[in-house]
């Protein structure tokens, strides 16, 4: 009887770097492990509906830099469940003593944790969950899982967390035993913490949501009319600590990195790759521009982001750690490389979410490290000052897409807009700036880069 990875949020992400690694071992003849999966809440519909009726089979392409497509059919997801709103589904297969590992991806903003790793209830749907009246979040989801698994004596499952979330797998635990507490779920918890495991790991492949042409184009190449492709570039990366209570895949043999501490990793990716990326997205959009490769050929805005690398993020990083495990200047070269991608055609839209949990993920320890060391933060205001423009556009309407933030409370953005000084407000509002809102220093250096960012604007003709 195989192993089971139940996988909550069955997104192209999921479908195009976790199941990727499985389908390599299935691939080399290792068939002990599938997956089974299905979402907490009731998107996708279409995609969902598509790989039931395909046996959650699917197929994956891939492109090159140069235009280099290669097609990969994954069948690592065996079993698809349908949303229910009592996820009776996906909690029977979590309680089966086959199932080892729960993984999921629901966006870095769907954790609703402060800087102290304590939830912020202040959000209707975790409000809601932790009333017990719904299971739309990770924590609700998680928690009516566990609570059958313990009633089963099902045994140990290890919590995956394949988000882009510093600490991705202890910050996750500490907010769902923060939602148990509240809860007053006290045996539930015990349990939770013997017998569950959050190891910390680090994904990363760009993967743009699929356009309309790739169904065709997979049809052209693979001969199969395929009703939920997924695309993704060609690189591909998972670092993985090696913390599992209870079995994992031999996921090495498939090129994953099992490691002692994912912690320099991932502070390379969030800060290099995944704030770097929302920096393009950002200016990309205020210049009208639809796709991240358009940003990336414009030479202000990749001067932008290649000097808050290089001037604010590479020497923090550097002075955490010595020697650091990477090659810094090398690792920003090539992101920014894959970013200029034109055949992904990865959308601003998409690249642009979540900003309020991107400011708070990806920005704030290069702040407070270069605030602490004295040296500059003139490079990494640039973001947020283009975040503040951003933001502006979407309160007056101007935005040329829907923007969606998980983390933003609509009425207090709005607000930050309707008042007298909005930068001044943007600068002091605490979810976006923690411990750092209202300082001084913060506040002077985002005028300045407000100042520079409307003056790339109206150079730019968007001024």
């Amino acid at each position: 009887m195989p192993l089971i990875i139940l996988h909550l949020g069955l997104g192209s992400f999921h479908r195009a770097h976790q199941a990727v690694y499985l389908q390599k071992l299935i691939d080399q003849g290792d068939t002990t492990w599938q997956i089974a999966g299905g979402n907490l809440r009731p998107d996708m519909a279409d995609t969902i509906a598509a790989l039931q009726a395909q046996g959650g089979a699917y197929t994956l392409e891939t492109v090159s830099p140069a235009g280099e497509r290669f097609y990969e059919r994954i069948t690592a997801i065996r079993r698809i469940v349908p949303y229910t709103p009592d996820l009776a589904g996906l909690i029977d297969i979590g309680a089966d003593a086959a199932t080892r590992i729960i993984s999921f991806t629901v966006t870095e903003a769907g954790y609703y944790l402060d800087d102290q790793n304590r939830l912020d209830d202040s959000f209707a749907d975790l409000a809601s969950d932790l009333a017990g009246s719904t299971r739309s979040t990770i924590y609700g989801a998680m928690a009516a899982i566990l609570a059958e698994r313990r009633r089963r004596d099902a045994g140990p499952v290890t919590l995956l967390n394949c988000d882009n979330l510093r600490g991705n797998g202890e910050r996750f635990r500490a907010g769902f035993l923060d939602f148990l507490a509240r809860r007053g779920e006290t045996a539930l918890h015990a349990w939770v913490e013997q017998h569950t495991s959050s190891p910390n790991d680090m994904v990363d492949r760009i993967t743009p949501r699929p356009l309309p042409d790739i169904a065709p184009r997979v049809k052209v190449a693979t001969g199969v009319d395929d009703g939920a492709p997924v695309m993704g570039e060609r690189f591909i990366q998972w670092v993985i600590e090696d913390h599992f209570i209870n079995g994992r895949p031999a996921w090495e043999k498939a090129g994953a990195e099992m490691v002692a501490s994912v912690l320099p990793y991932e502070e390379a990716k969030i800060r290099i790759l995944n704030a770097s990326h929302s920096c393009f997205a950002w200016a990309g959009t205020l210049l009208g521009y639809q796709y991240i490769h358009e940003d990336v050929a414009h030479p202000a805005i990749r001067r932008m982001a290649f000097d808050y690398v290089t001037n604010d993020v590479i020497p923090s990083l550097e002075s955490s750690q010595k020697p650091y495990p990477l090659d810094l200047a090398a690792y920003r070269d090539v992101v920014i490389d894959r970013f200029s991608n034109p055949y992904l055609l990865d959308t601003n839209q998409r690249v642009a979410m979540d900003g309020y949990a991107k400011i708070a993920g990806f920005l704030w320890p290069t702040f407070r490290e270069c605030l602490a060391r004295g040296a500059s933060i003139a490079a990494v205001a640039k973001l947020p000052a283009l975040f503040f423009e951003f933001l502006g556009r979407w309160h007056r309407g101007e935005l040329s897409y829907t923007y969606h933030d998980q983390g933003m409370d609509v009425a207090a953005a709005h607000a930050i807009f309707d008042s007298a000084d909005p930068l001044a407000a943007f600068s002091r509002d605490p979810v976006l700036w923690g411990p750092l809102a209202g300082d001084a220093r913060l506040v002077a250096a985002l005028q300045q880069a407000h100042a520079e960012v409307k003056s790339f604007l109206k150079e730019n003709g968007h001024g």
